[in-house]
């Protein structure tokens, strides 16, 4: 079983993008969870949202896990959470910060020795859809760190799943997931 657990503030779009990538998931035959856990319901309030995805039917309802990749969108969460608790070796890390990863790793001890990867989702997102929600940027740099599926593929299924929205938003997104797709290292 994957699995996945979001770091973020409430209001940045960690949920909204736990449920996109959960539907993306579910049109290829896998079966998938997507739920969050908020602290204080509150904007700006520190929260964790998670997946699960199997390809048989998943009864483990728990928000504990040792995640597989681990989603940090908000960056000041690498110092006032523990982002890494739970991890198993073999843990990815994908980072919002405008650090490289040496500097992150500095910062940071508990992030020594393992696998990081940064990218600016918040910059990204306030450079293409013109708000700080880091969610589909951070959904493409994991189709780059994880090669879950073909990045034409991804974005085609985000196009279905943001048509309600306005298209300039859709596009704008499109630009923000094949960025961060780019850009994480």
């Amino acid at each position: 079983m994957l699995e996945i657990r979001w770091h973020s503030r409430a209001g940045q779009g960690a949920v909204t993008g736990a449920k996109g990538l959960a539907d993306v998931i579910s049109t290829t035959g896998k079966h998938v969870q997507a739920f969050a856990f908020y602290g204080s319901a509150k904007r700006g309030a520190a929260m964790t949202a998670y997946n699960r995805v199997d390809d048989s039917m998943i009864m483990n309802h728990e928000k504990y896990m040792e995640p597989d990749f681990v989603f940090v969108i908000d960056p000041a969460l690498v110092y006032t959470s523990d982002v890494t608790i739970n991890h198993k070796d073999t843990t990815k890390y994908i980072i919002t910060t405008h650090l490289t990863r040496e500097e992150l790793v500095k910062a940071q001890p508990k992030l020594e020795g393992k696998d990081v990867y940064t990218v600016d989702c918040i910059t990204i997102a306030n450079e293409t859809i013109g708000r700080p929600i880091p969610n589909t940027p951070m959904l493409g740099a994991f189709m780059k760190v994880s090669e879950m599926y073909d990045i034409e593929f991804f974005k085609d299924s985000m196009k279905r799943i943001l048509k309600k929205l306005p298209q300039k938003i859709v596009d704008a997104n499109m630009i923000a997931i094949q960025r961060a797709y780019d850009e994480v290292k």
